[in-house]
């Protein structure tokens, strides 16, 4: 009784965590990857829907199976976080025209753009910066470091064109 509540668990966390996994690399455009991961992602899929249909018996199979892929949700999500895919372009506006943001985070590794923009209160400086997403972190750390007022916004680019970066990203 335990040994089939446990296995409806753990299989269910295995496939929702799978499920996760090739939705992101599918969006990332992994197509031949995620293809061969939805094999194993039904195949695990259909272990834990007939272990739960063959024992209907008890509600708490049900439930199992339901906090199984709650679990799987959560545990998807930090899986992915951990493996930081792709990219992120995170363009960072700072009050400071005169800003040394751009050169020291030059220095750091970061490809940045920069340019002057007008904001509500006046002068801006805008700063492009495409970097890897295991990276983001630091990143934006950096950016606090330098000036804790600055705006930030980061978003991830799907298409590549140009610029120096281009090698590096292919």
């Amino acid at each position: 009784m335990l040994g089939i509540v446990l296995f409806i668990l753990v299989v269910q966390v295995a496939y929702v965590s799978i499920s996760t996994l090739r939705l992101i690399i599918m969006m990332k455009g992994n197509r031949s990857l995620a293809s061969l991961i939805s094999f194993v992602e039904v195949f695990i899929y259909i272990l834990g829907l007939s272990a739960v249909l063959a024992n209907m018996d008890t509600w708490y199979n049900l439930v199992v199976y339901c906090l199984g892929f709650a679990i799987g949700v959560y545990t998807g999500s930090l899986i992915e976080e951990k493996m930081a895919m792709g990219y992120i372009m995170v363009q960072v506006t700072t009050r400071r025209d005169d800003s040394d943001m751009a050169p020291k985070l030059r220095k750091e590794g970061f490809g940045v753009t920069a340019w002057s923009a007008e904001g509500l209160a006046g002068e801006r400086l805008v700063l492009n910066v495409l970097t890897k997403r295991s990276r983001q972190r630091e990143l934006l750390q950096k950016v606090q470091e330098i000036d804790p007022q600055a705006f930030v916004i980061s978003f991830e680019p799907k298409t590549f064109v140009g610029g120096f970066w281009v090698k590096r990203v292919q």
